[in-house]
C-alpha cells in the first residue's frame, strides 16, 4: 500500500441524546477522536472512542492524542508496510494503547478501501450482507428503563442487554424478562463490578435465563471468572478481560468463558479483531462485535468486522440515532424492522464524515506529516 501524506486528529466533543449509566458511572457527553488518514486526496478514517475518563479502559483522549503523535504516526511515516495488517507488527514496540493503534490502523483500512474502489468489509474478509443488532441499555430508573426496554424490542433489535451492578440486577432483570417474555434474548453486562466472594449472588441471576452474563469480576481476573463459570448454568461472556489475542486464547484454555466479546477498538484494531475471531470460530466459541459510544465511522468499521462467518451472536451495534443527533456521517446507520443492519457496498465504510458536524463538534485539530 502507498502510506498518507499525513494523518489529521479531529477531536471532538459528542453530547449523547441520553444519559448512558454503567457500573463505571453516567455519560452525558463522549468525547472521542477521529483520525483521517490522507493520500492522494483521498481521505480514510477511523475512530479512537477512549472517552475523557480512564474507567473503562486506561486511554483517555489525552493519552490516546499524545501516543499517536509522538509514536505511531512516526512509526507509520517512516515504515514501508504493505497493508494496514503489518500494523501490529510496526506498533508492537508501543506496549499498550490499543484504542490509539486501533483508530489509525482503521483509517488505513479506510483509506486502502477508497483507493480500491471496495468496501471495507471486503478487506475484512465479511461474508454476510447483513448482520444482527442489538442494544445495550444503561441504568435508569426502573419504569424509564423498561419503556426502553419495550421500545427497542418493538423496533425489531435481536437482543438487549442491560447494565448492571451490585443492588441493581435482580429487580431489572426480572421485570425486563417477564415482559420479554421467556425466549426473547437478554443479556446483563457488570462491567467487571462483582467480586469472586458475590458467587451466590450471581448463581441467582441463572433463574432469569440469559444469554450470557458479561464480564462479572475484575478484567485481570481469568482464574475466578473460570471459577465462577463451573458454578453457574448461565455462560460467561468476557468482554474487559480480552484485550489480545494471547488472552483471547488464555480465556478460552482456561474454560474463563463460553463467550468472546470483540470490541476492534479494545483489542489494538480490526486486525487483531480478526485474529481472536478465527481463533474462537476454530474453537467453537460465540463471538460478538462490541461497541464504546462510536461516531458512525467507528460504528461502520463494526459492522464491517461483524459482517466475518463467526459473529453468531448479535452485537452492541445499535442505529445512529441510539446516541447522536445529527451523527457524524452523511448516511446514518440504520437498523431494519427486523433487527439488523445491512452492509455498504460503497467504497470504504460506506459514508463521508460529516464537514458542518465536524466543525461544529470538533476541539482541536491536529496534522501530522513525516519529519
Amino acid at each position: 500500500m502507498k502510506l498518507p501524506s499525513r494523518l489529521v486528529l479531529h477531536l471532538l466533543h459528542m453530547p449523547l441524546r441520553f444519559p448512558f449509566e454503567t457500573s463505571f458511572g453516567r455519560v452525558t457527553q463522549q468525547e472521542t477522536i477521529l483520525v483521517e488518514a490522507v493520500g492522494d486526496g483521498v481521505s480514510g478514517w477511523g475512530e479512537v472512542p477512549a472517552s475523557a475518563q480512564p474507567h473503562y479502559s486506561s486511554e483517555t483522549v489525552v493519552t490516546a492524542s499524545y501516543v499517536i503523535r509522538e509514536f505511531l504516526a512516526p512509526g507509520l511515516f517512516a515504515s514501508r508496510i504493505k497493508s494496514p495488517a503489518d500494523c501490529p507488527a510496526l506498533f508492537a514496540s508501543v506496549r499498550g494503547h490499543s484504542m490509539a493503534k486501533a483508530g489509525v490502523e482503521s483509517a488505513l483500512w479506510d483509506l486502502e478501501a477508497r483507493r480500491r474502489g471496495v468496501p471495507v468489509s471486503k478487506l475484512y474478509g465479511a461474508t454476510r450482507r447483513e448482520i444482527e443488532s442489538g442494544v445495550s441499555l444503561g441504568i435508569d430508573p426502573l419504569p424509564a428503563l423498561m419503556k426502553r426496554v419495550e421500545d427497542f424490542a418493538a423496533r425489531g433489535y435481536r437482543r438487549i442487554k442491560l447494565k448492571i451492578k451490585p443492588g441493581w440486577d435482580v429487580k431489572p432483570l426480572a421485570e425486563a424478562r417477564r415482559r420479554l417474555g421467556a425466549a426473547f434474548p437478554l443479556t446483563a453486562d457488570a462491567n467487571g463490578a462483582y467480586k469472586p466472594s458475590d458467587t451466590a449472588h450471581l448463581r441467582g441471576l441463572d433463574r432469569f435465563h440469559l444469554d450470557y452474563l458479561e464480564q462479572p469480576l475484575g478484567h485481570e481476573d481469568l482464574a475466578d471468572h473460570a471459577e465462577l463459570a463451573r458454578k453457574l448454568r448461565t455462560p460467561i461472556c468476557l468482554d474487559e478481560s480480552i484485550t489480545s489475542a494471547d488472552l483471547a486464547r488464555n480465556a478460552v484454555r482456561m474454560k474463563a468463558c463460553r463467550v468472546v466479546n470483540i470490541k476492534p477498538a479494545r483489542v489494538g484494531g480490526p486486525s487483531n479483531a480478526i485474529e481472536i475471531h478465527d481463533f474462537c470460530r476454530k474453537a467453537r466459541i460465540p463471538v460478538w462485535c462490541g461497541g464504546l459510544l462510536e461516531t458512525g465511522v467507528g460504528r461502520l468499521h463494526n459492522v464491517a468486522i461483524a459482517g466475518l462467518p463467526g459473529f453468531t451472536k448479535p452485537g452492541d451495534i445499535s442505529g445512529s440515532d441510539r446516541y447522536y443527533d445529527p451523527d457524524v456521517i452523511d448516511e446514518p446507520v440504520v437498523v431494519s424492522a427486523s433487527g439488523t443492519i445491512a452492509l455498504r457496498s460503497r467504497p470504504g465504510i460506506g459514508a463521508e464524515v460529516r464537514q458542518d458536524v465536524l466543525k461544529r463538534r470538533r476541539v482541536e485539530r491536529i496534522v501530522l506529516k513525516a519529519r
